[in-house]
C-alpha cells in the first residue's frame, strides 16, 4: 500500500476519519483564507461596490460549478468502490475517464459562463451600480474553469485512496500565489475586480498542473498516462449514476441560494456587501463540517466495495457526532467574534451590521447543515445518489423557495434578516428525511 493511502476497510474508524479529514479541513481553510483575501483586498482597496460585485457572483458561480463537482463526487465514489474491492484495473480506467470528463466539463463551463453571465446577473436582480463589475469578474473567472475542474477532479481521485495531504500542499502554494497576485494586480496596478479574477485563475492553473503532475507519477492503479486518456464506456455510466444526481443536487442548492441572493440584492449594495462578508466567515465553519462529510463519502465508498455494511453504519454514527461537535464549537466561536471578523472585510459600520444580521441566524444553527451533509454523503457512498437529490429538492430547495415566495413576502416579515431563517428550517427537515432514507437503503442492501 502506498504511503499516501489509507485502508478504510479495517481498524478503528475515528482515528482514520480524523487522519483523512484534518488535512482536508486545513486545505479548505487555506482556500477560504485566500478567498477571503480576495474579498478583503477588493473591499479595502477598491471599495464597497467592488466588494458587493465579487460577493453577488458567488451563488451563480456555485450554480454552474457545483453540477460538475457533483460528477467529481461520482468519480470519487466509483474509484473508492473499486479500490475497496481490490479491482486495480478498474481504478485506473476510472482515473483516465475522470480526467477527460474534467476537461470537457471545464470547456462547457467556460462557454456557458462567458456567454450568459450578464443575463443571469440581471435575472438575479444584481444592483445596477455593481452589474458591470460583476459581469467582468465572472467572464474572467469562467475563462479559467477548466483548470478549476482538473484540480478538483484530480483531488477527488486522490481522496478516493485517502490522500488528502498532497492537495493541502498544492493549495498552500496556490493560495500564496493568489494573495501575492491580488496585492500586485489590485493595489499596484489598480485592476479592481479584474485583478482579483485574474489572480484566482492563475492560481487555479498552478493547482491543475500540480495535481496532474502527481497523478502522472503515482504508483500502479492511480497513475495517469496521457496515451490512455479516453472515456471508458463501462466506467462512465457508473460515474454518471452517482455523479449526475449529486451534480443536480448541488445545482438545486445553488439555485435556491440564487433566489435568496436575489432577495438580498433587493436591499441594496451595503446589505449585499455585508452578506458577502458574512458568507466568507461562515465558510470556515462549513468546510470544517463538510470535510468530515467528504470523509464519510470516501469511507462509505471503500467499505461498500468491501461489503462491510456494519462498518458503514458505525461510520455514520461517529461522523454525525463529530460534525455536530465541530459545528457547535466553531459556529459559536465565529458568532462571538463576528463583529471583529467582519471588520477585516470592511470599515463600514453598515456593512458590519448587515453581516451580523446574517451571522446571528446561520451560525447558531449551522451544525444541522453538517449533519445533513454527512447523511447525504453516506447515502452516495453506498451507491445511491438519486435519493439525496430528491430529498434535497423537496426538503431544502422546495422549502426555501416556498418560504421566500410566501412568508417573506408578508410585509411584517419582509426584512433583511428574515431571509436567512429559511436555511435552518430546510437543514433540519432535509436531515430527517435523509436519515430515514439511509436506514431504508441499508436495510435493502443487507438483504
Amino acid at each position: 500500500m502506498s504511503r499516501h493511502q489509507i485502508d478504510m476497510t479495517s481498524g478503528a474508524i475515528f482515528p482514520k476519519l480524523v487522519k483523512f479529514s484534518v488535512p482536508l479541513i486545513l486545505s479548505s481553510v487555506l482556500q477560504l483564507l485566500f478567498n477571503a483575501a480576495d474579498v478583503i483586498v477588493v473591499g479595502r482597496y477598491a471599495g464597497d461596490n467592488s466588494l458587493a460585485a465579487v460577493g453577488s457572483t458567488s451563488s451563480m458561480v456555485n450554480l454552474l460549478v457545483n453540477f460538475f463537482l457533483g460528477l467529481g463526487i461520482g468519480c470519487n465514489v466509483v474509484a473508492a468502490n473499486f479500490l475497496g474491492a481490490g479491482q486495480k484495473n478498474y481504478v485506473n480506467r476510472t482515473v483516465h475517464t475522470t480526467m477527460v470528463l474534467s476537461v470537457i466539463g471545464g470547456i462547457l463551463l467556460t462557454l456557458v459562463g462567458i456567454a450568459f453571465s450578464k443575463q443571469i446577473l440581471i435575472l438575479m436582480a444584481s444592483p445596477e451600480d455593481v452589474l458591470p463589475l460583476s459581469t467582468l469578474y465572472l467572464k474572467i473567472f469562467f475563462g479559467g474553469t477548466t483548470a478549476t475542474l482538473v484540480y478538483n477532479f484530480g483531488a477527488a481521485l486522490l481522496r478516493a485512496k485517502g490522500d488528502t495531504k498532497r492537495p493541502l500542499y498544492i493549495l498552500l502554494i496556490a493560495g500564496l500565489i493568489n494573495v501575492v497576485l491580488n496585492l500586485i494586480f489590485v493595489i499596484c496596478f489598480h485592476m479592481d475586480v479584474a485583478g482579483v479574477a485574474f489572480a484566482t485563475v492563475l492560481s487555479q492553473v498552478f493547482s491543475a498542473l500540480s495535481v496532474v503532475y502527481i497523478l502522472c507519477h503515482e504508483d500502479e492503479e492511480f497513475r495517469l498516462d496521457f496515451r490512455r486518456l479516453r472515456i471508458d464506456r463501462e466506467i462512465l455510466p457508473r460515474i454518471i449514476k452517482i455523479g449526475l444526481p449529486a451534480g443536480f443536487q448541488g445545482m438545486l442548492f445553488s439555485f435556491s441560494n440564487m433566489i435568496i441572493q436575489s432577495s438580498v440584492n433587493s436591499f441594496g449594495a451595503v446589505m449585499v456587501a455585508g452578506n458577502a462578508a458574512a458568507q466568507s466567515i461562515e465558510g470556515f465553519v462549513y468546510i470544517s463540517m463538510n470535510s468530515f462529510a467528504q470523509g464519510t463519502l470516501t469511507f462509505a465508498g471503500q467499505n461498500m466495495g468491501a461489503h462491510k455494511f456494519d462498518r458503514i453504519k458505525q461510520l455514520v454514527v461517529i461522523a454525525e457526532l463529530v460534525v455536530t461537535v465541530v459545528g457547535f464549537v466553531l459556529g459559536f466561536t465565529a458568532l462571538f467574534l463576528g463583529r471583529t471578523l467582519l471588520g477585516f472585510y470592511s470599515e463600514s459600520a453598515g456593512v458590519v451590521d448587515a453581516g451580523m444580521l446574517r451571522l446571528n441566524v446561520i451560525l447558531f444553527t449551522y451544525f444541522t447543515c453538517g449533519m445533513m451533509d454527512c447523511m447525504a454523503s453516506a447515502i452516495r457512498g453506498v451507491g445511491h445518489s438519486v435519493m439525496p437529490m430528491i430529498v434535497t429538492l423537496v426538503g431544502a430547495c422546495g422549502l426555501r423557495m416556498v418560504y421566500i415566495f410566501t412568508f417573506f413576502q408578508i410585509p411584517r416579515f419582509h426584512a433583511f434578516q428574515s431571509i436567512f431563517y429559511s436555511y435552518p428550517i430546510s437543514w433540519v427537515v432535509t436531515f430527517i428525511f435523509l436519515t430515514v432514507s439511509f436506514l431504508w437503503i441499508m436495510k435493502n442492501i443487507e438483504k
